[in-house]
């Protein structure tokens, strides 16, 4: 019975955890992306999570502890010197899960995590100036025809009215 045990053994033993755990947290801080299964990338979410808040404050003491968990000295340099600075301010939710389907050989459900201040596609980009509101065909053909209806029966009218040399010469002029 598995009563009060809150997670994922991943079918491995403690130490082949730990050490699965170390190396794709280290892998996920060096590269900013990786691509496991679901169940990897969850536990890996709770292993990371806290190793990034503890960044936030660059002390020895810190760096020993993130080492402890990582056993990579790149990967603890990178993320002191990076990443920190890109999530000093965010209280949390560091990596994003994005599911991407199932793979071929054992049909298990395949995903990407991703340290989400690192992406540019999702989120980082500037907002560009709104161009116009969306509106249908036939109010933007109903907005555009009375505004150009008078100009013409006008010019039409004008042209009635005069002769037609002097109305083009009138509208030379306007131009």
């Amino acid at each position: 019975m598995r009563h009060g045990k809150k997670f994922n053994h991943l079918g491995r033993t403690a130490s082949h955890r730990k050490a699965m755990l170390s190396n794709m947290a280290a892998s996920l801080i060096t590269h900013k992306r990786i691509n496991t299964t679901v169940a990897k990338a969850k536990e890996l979410k709770k292993y990371v999570e806290p190793l990034v808040t503890r960044s936030k404050v660059d002390s020895t003491h810190n760096r020993r502890m993130v080492f402890s968990y990582l056993q990579n000295k790149e990967a603890v340099t990178e993320l002191f010197r990076e990443v920190a600075v890109k999530v000093g301010d965010r209280p949390g939710g560091y990596t994003r899960i994005i599911k991407t389907g199932n793979r071929l050989g054992d049909n298990a459900e395949m995903c990407m995590i991703e340290l989400v201040d690192f992406n540019d596609i999702y989120g980082n980009e500037k907002k560009e100036a709104k161009k116009s509101t969306r509106r249908s065909k036939k109010a933007t053909v109903a907005a555009e025809a009375p505004a150009a209806a008078p100009a013409e029966v006008v010019a039409e009218e004008a042209a009635d009215s005069a002769d037609a040399a002097p109305a083009e010469t009138n509208e030379n002029e306007a131009e």
